[in-house]
């Protein structure tokens, strides 16, 4: 009996242990965490990051891109795309472009998921190529894309969301 006892007490001292080991991590985390918000700066009234520039100028070179290539009369796999195969990722290319030039955060960050998926269908269109040209095509595609993915995470920190306003 006095040995389950003794089990009993060591295991709460190792859970303690763990308790005060995580709360110290965190702390720590936070330290970090607060020193990197101060060193931002918040943008200036008109102040647009360049690298979201950057994000407006592509997201609308895709947009137009898609509808160019739809009016000249692209084919994708031999077929001609049915027309809201393309109005849609036109469309949503464009809004995103106008909500960056304009410096809004939600356009930032649905501009960072489209490159998140453009990253992972990349990296799985090196795996399962062939040849050298796609997998060196799909590289570059990752490297491109991950460079801008982040840089765009500083110009979010800097564009914050914005508070929302107390109902009445």
């Amino acid at each position: 009996m006095a040995d389950r006892e003794r089990k009993r007490a060591e295991r709460r001292k190792r859970k303690e242990r763990g308790v005060e080991r995580r709360e110290r991590i965190a702390g720590s985390y936070e330290e970090r965490n607060r020193a990197a918000r101060e060193k931002l700066e918040p943008l200036e009234p008109n102040e647009r990051p360049l690298i979201v520039t950057a994000g407006a100028i592509i997201s609308a070179a895709i947009a137009i891109s898609v509808i160019v290539a739809y009016a000249v009369g692209a084919k994708v796999n031999g077929d001609r795309p049915p027309l809201l195969q393309v109005i849609v990722p036109a469309l949503l290319m464009g809004v995103m472009s106008v909500g960056m030039w304009r410096v809004r955060y939600w356009a930032v960050l649905g501009f960072q998921a489209v490159l998140a998926l453009l990253i992972i269908a990349a990296a799985l269109g090196a795996v399962s190529a062939s040849t050298v040209g796609p997998i060196v095509g799909n590289l570059a595609l990752i490297v491109i894309a991950g460079t801008l993915f982040y840089f765009m995470i500083r110009a979010m920190a800097r564009i914050q969301m914005p508070e929302r306003m107390p109902r009445e």
